[in-house]
């Protein structure tokens, strides 16, 4: 493990040009937007059309990849901001403006929405003017922008999927298909079910429009790969196994796909080289790469929150077929280890903008879709389907492809994850979310196995909090001084992210969750 230096402060607010209210993140009128009256104008529009937030931080804290390191007797942790403490403590986030904040989180992805509904309009628009262009590659681009963007909100800002029926009653997110006409427009939330039937929808028109041909460097954008990699998630989520298996084996083929998935025997060990390697466009493992603006890297020097003591014992101890992942502690970090570590892969990219006064924007690359997750998507599909055999075959393909130290068999799973072994076995509850969400005893050790492996693959990414709520998965915060335990319930409204403050005050009806008690204002005042 290596010290790090700490990058320049970040003065500017870098994500000034997203901030904006419910009714203002698509409120400009059409004769103040770009004129997209070319098939030029709409590649470019798109270009820039992708989410520019980074939403590990929101995700990350509220899950349990983290740690309270002010429940130690003997260290210092300050947080990074007030921010931080309410959504550790899963309290109403107050300071909502800062970058990673929920609030930008909901501004950037409705800003990409926004883009590509414009573009679609202008894709419309030039085919009704006798425009004998081939635009289907711009529009089925566009399709899937929308589709990810309403997809990572509804998961942010909602409850977990259910089933039709009952997510039929849970608050959605807007699902917002056309560009405005006026600046006063009053949104409704869909519910989560529609939310889901109108990704779908978006996700079918646009994958067999998809080109590769039409782009410089294809893994910046929706890709024909990054397309069905995204489907594959989607489908997860919705429990439509069949669709899952079908869109992965679209990323991976039905072989042997060890050739597509990350070699960490190639990655270098302590080396400034790792996170470049990592985020390489041109590794076949990485499906779409996306530049966020993201100060997320720094709440890790010697602050509160951190990935460190029990959590980070877990992740790093034993597995099935190994002792330790050795891959893993190749490529940890810290400034530290007495406030906990980080991995190469968020490393911190600074723009300058002004570099005398040491001001600009911090970013965090993020590999959105990597054919290692596919993987993990389809393992987890056949288990449910009760093709165990199949899954655990792919498995094997992880496992091997991440060093480990023996050939996975079913046997060791069934062995390894088993009640007792608490730090990889929890208690779902999946019937009580759906009836028809049934993990039988027997599938229960192999979806074990596939949420601890994603919790590894994608470490501090975010992943793991949207696994929790699937699986509906307690989990408890240890935080301040007095050691004060805070249990998250499967059906704890604060599972849904509360929407902004600001969004609330235009008009949007609220999550329904409880309000902050004084016991928890007096522990959020205590860490300042």
């Amino acid at each position: 493990m290596k010290t790090k230096n700490m990058k320049p402060p970040l003065i500017l607010n870098c994500l000034l040009l997203f901030v904006f209210s419910c009714n203002d993140f698509l409120d400009e009128l059409p004769d103040n937007r770009t004129q997209l009256d070319t098939p030029n104008k709409i590649t470019e529009l798109l270009i820039t059309a992708y989410p520019v937030a980074n939403y590990a931080l929101v995700a990350e804290l509220s899950a349990d990849n983290i740690i309270d390191n002010a429940t130690s007797p003997t260290l210092a942790a300050i947080a990074y901001d007030r921010m931080d403490t309410e959504i550790f403590e899963w309290t109403n986030i107050t300071s909502n403006t800062d970058d990673d904040s929920p609030y930008l989180l909901w501004s950037a992805y409705y800003q990409s929405i926004a883009s590509a509904n414009h573009a679609l309009e202008a894709i419309e628009q030039l085919k009704r003017e006798g425009s004998t262009d081939n635009l289907d590659p711009q529009k089925g681009e566009a399709l899937l922008i929308r589709a990810y963007s309403h997809f990572m909100l509804v998961n942010i800002f909602a409850k977990t999927y259910k089933d039709p029926t009952k997510s039929a009653a849970d608050l959605g997110i807007p699902y917002i298909t056309k560009s405005i006409e006026t600046v006063t427009v009053k949104y409704d939330r869909n519910s989560v079910a529609e939310v889901y039937n109108l990704i779908a929808k978006d996700i079918e028109a646009g994958i067999p429009l998809i080109d590769d041909g039409i782009y410089a460097i294809p893994k910046y954008h929706f890709n024909r790969k990054a397309a069905h990699a995204f489907a594959s998630q989607f489908y997860l989520y919705k429990r439509n196994y069949a669709k899952v298996i079908e869109h992965a084996n679209a990323v991976l083929g039905t072989g042997n796909p060890t050739s597509l998935l990350r070699d960490w025997s190639t990655i270098p060990i302590n080396s400034e080289t790792q996170h470049a390697a990592y985020i390489n466009a041109l590794a076949p493992a990485n499906l779409l790469v996306i530049p966020t603006y993201s100060q997320y890297l720094r709440r890790f020097q010697n602050r509160r929150y951190g990935w460190n003591g029990t959590a980070f014992n877990g992740i790093t101890g034993a597995g099935p077929v190994w002792t330790r992942p050795s891959w893993l502690l190749s490529w940890i970090w810290t400034w530290d280890q007495n406030y906990g570590y980080f991995p190469a892969k968020i490393e911190e990219s600074f723009e300058y903008t002004d570099k005398v006064a040491g001001i600009g924007y911090a970013h965090i690359v993020r590999t959105e879709f990597t054919t290692d997750d596919v993987l993990l998507n389809r393992a987890e599909a056949k288990i449910l389907q009760g093709k165990t055999t199949d899954a655990v075959a792919d498995l094997q393909y992880w496992n091997a492809s991440h060093k480990g130290q023996r050939e996975l068999t079913q046997d060791a799973i069934t062995g390894f994850y088993k009640a007792g072994n608490t730090d990889y076995v929890f208690q779902f509850h999946t019937t009580e979310l759906s009836p028809s969400f049934v993990v039988t005893s027997t599938q229960k050790p192999f979806i074990d196995c596939v949420l601890h492996f994603r919790r590894l693959e994608r470490l501090l990414e975010g992943h793991r909090w949207f696994d929790l709520k699937r699986y509906g998965i307690e989990i408890t915060h240890i935080t301040g001084k007095a050691r004060r335990e805070i249990t998250l319930t499967y059906d704890n409204d604060r599972r849904a992210i509360q929407i902004p403050q600001d969004v609330i005050g235009a008009g949007l009806t609220p999550n329904p969750q409880k309000g902050i008690t004084n016991e928890e204002k007096k522990e959020i005042k205590q860490a300042f």
